[in-house]
């Protein structure tokens, strides 16, 4: 009997591990991505003047253990009402948080996906050890129960400044709910349109690079993302958004590369960088291991 118990918990553990590691790829094949437009890739920083490749690598590094943290706090928490674990999730978010930022010398590289991929490794433990079906959908699902009501607590209520946080700031100008607004919906941008889209491209045997280029194009022309509007407003926006259905159209037609290494120029002019769409694109790989 012992023996039983003993390779039960060493697949358990082995799970866990697999599963992080995911999580770690799915960080280093963004940030490995290139061209990427405004963004810090192997070939440049972007529209960056404070971080670069390598800060991307420390923080990577430093962020990786803790999700396998998250993933036993969903597990420890999977009878507790989902709503209620949030409030237990955000004393890891904040620790994680001070590691990338050690790392990285206090430069905000992966702020975005601590929040969310801590999420759906709480996701991850919870539904492991209540033995249900573990798929991207059930893990956004899970996502959206934990996330109930944050937009209108966390956002609707503007504090004095200088407590207002920037996204707080984004959704009274201009009613942008940023990366609350996507976890509230239990990502519902990459559920319903990147992550098929992605798995489409990989089932024509595009290859991942190209798929998860194209993929970026076309979460960059559809995600109202709020770090681009804290740089260069809803003008840099909507110049965004365009642009990138257009390249994303001429892809099709033409060598990709070219295409976005010139778009990449025009971001850095205009000082434009779509960080929540990284973010995204990097959530799009991470549920893109997970089939239905």
């Amino acid at each position: 009997m012992p023996q039983r118990i003993n390779k039960t918990l060493l697949q358990v553990v082995d799970k866990k591990a697999e599963w992080a590691a995911l999580a770690c790829q799915a960080l280093l094949h963004e940030v490995n991505l290139t061209p990427k437009p405004g963004l810090v890739d192997r070939a440049n920083n972007g529209a960056h003047r404070d971080m670069t490749l390598q800060h991307f690598y420390r923080s990577t590094e430093a962020i990786s253990p803790w999700f396998s943290r998250f993933m036993a706090e969903g597990e420890t928490s999977c009878q507790q009402p989902a709503v209620e674990v949030l409030r237990r999730l955000r004393p890891l978010g904040m620790g994680c948080e001070s590691d990338m930022f050690t790392a990285t010398g206090g430069v905000n590289t992966h702020k975005g996906t601590v929040f969310s991929m801590g999420l759906l490794c709480c996701g991850l433990g919870r539904l492991h050890r209540l033995g249900r079906a573990i798929t991207a959908t059930s893990l956004c699902q899970q996502v959206a129960l934990f996330c109930q009501g944050m937009v209108e607590k966390e956002l609707s209520r503007l504090p004095a400044p200088p407590l207002q946080t920037a996204g707080q700031r984004l959704f009274h100008l201009h009613g942008l709910t940023g990366a609350r607004g996507e976890a509230q919906s239990g990502f519902a941008t990459v559920l319903n349109l990147s992550l098929p889209f992605y798995q489409r491209l990989m089932a024509q045997g595009r290859g991942q690079e190209h798929a998860l280029s194209q993929t970026l194009l076309l979460l960059m022309s559809l995600n109202a993302d709020t770090n681009v509007v804290s740089r260069g407003g809803m003008t840099g926006l909507m110049w965004l958004q365009a642009r990138a259905c257009e390249v994303l159209h001429q892809c099709q037609q033409r060598s990709a590369i070219p295409l976005l290494q010139d778009f990449d120029k025009q971001c850095i002019t205009r000082n434009l960088s779509p960080g929540g769409s990284a973010d995204l694109l990097i959530l799009t790989w991470f549920l893109a291991q997970f089939p239905e």
